[in-house]
């Protein structure tokens, strides 16, 4: 007997203007640019990020400057300081790796994609490690107030530092260039569908993994940009299953697939344009499925 999947509504997410794609496949891979109101998305992040981290920077001017060379120091005043400058930190990080998802570097210039992509973990290093040493080695603070305020900078500069770095893949105009072909490559088709609890894409509305139990009963569906300005990094990695379970079994993938989908090999064409059935033989039509 067939699996019973709850009966959920399919809800359309509208896109922007499509994303466009150049460059040849057979050499460096496609190139992807986002849609100018995705593009304008990023920029306005990237600006508030900015603006946050230079209120981080100069919070820690005025800690060093001035809360640092009070005599005695003003201890609430530095722990405040301290908290104050992590949560601008963070809050820049935050905003700018939603930016990167919108907008993504390319995996070309090998030292843009690690600074674009890590930019939030080092502005976290550079707003706390000149004021941590500066409060261990402070004159007019004891040992004891050293070390309260030395430990709580350690800690939340390690949290802020943690929250702002890009952890596994990055998102590159390679992945995105790539996974719009793949899906379209499989289903003729820009169109993925997603949940809002779930954290990857997939290729079709039949796939068990969106048909799982959630609070809102819903599937999400739109294009891959789309997918990913609603916060969902990559293509699912479980493709073969999906192959089988959307109908295109006889979709052969390319044995490095993976690669193609984080974004790490061009994707060249596969799958059903490899396939010669010039001279296959006429099957006879088979009697429908009951199931």
């Amino acid at each position: 007997m067939a699996e019973q999947r709850p009966n959920k509504k399919v809800v359309k997410v509208e896109s922007h203007a499509a994303p466009t794609r150049s460059g040849d496949a057979d050499t460096d891979g496609p190139v992807w640019t986002p849609s100018p109101e995705a593009k304008a998305k990023a920029t306005r992040n990237r600006i508030i990020a900015i603006v946050l981290w230079a209120l981080a920077i100069a919070g820690e001017a005025f800690a060093i400057f001035w809360v640092l060379r009070q005599d005695p120091v003003i201890m609430w005043l530095l722990i405040v300081m301290i908290v104050v400058i992590g949560l601008l930190a963070v809050g820049g990080s935050l905003l700018w790796k939603a930016a990167n998802r919108l907008d993504p570097a390319s995996r070309k210039d090998t030292v843009r994609f690690f600074v674009q992509n890590q930019l939030g973990a080092i502005i976290s290093i550079v707003a706390f490690l000149p004021l941590i040493v500066l409060i261990f080695t402070n004159k007019n603070m004891t040992q004891g107030q050293k070390a309260l305020a030395g430990i709580i900078g350690i800690v939340i500069a390690a949290g802020a530092t943690a929250a702002s770095a890009q952890w596994g893949e990055a998102p590159s105009q390679e992945q995105y260039a790539n996974e719009s072909s793949l899906v379209q490559d499989i289903t003729g088709k820009d169109e993925v569908y997603w949940t809002k609890a779930g954290t990857v894409f997939h290729l079709c509305q039949e796939a068990s993994a969106v048909n799982k139990e959630s609070k809102d009963n819903q599937i999400l569906t739109g294009t891959v940009q789309a997918a990913h300005e609603a916060g969902k990094p990559r293509l699912t990695l479980q493709l073969p299953q999906e192959l089988r379970e959307c109908g295109y079994d006889d979709y052969v993938l390319p044995d490095n697939w993976k690669d193609v989908v984080e974004g790490k090999a061009p994707f060249q064409g596969a799958g059903n344009s490899d396939t010669d059935t010039t001279d296959a033989p006429v099957e006879e039509p088979t009697p429908a499925s009951t199931n």
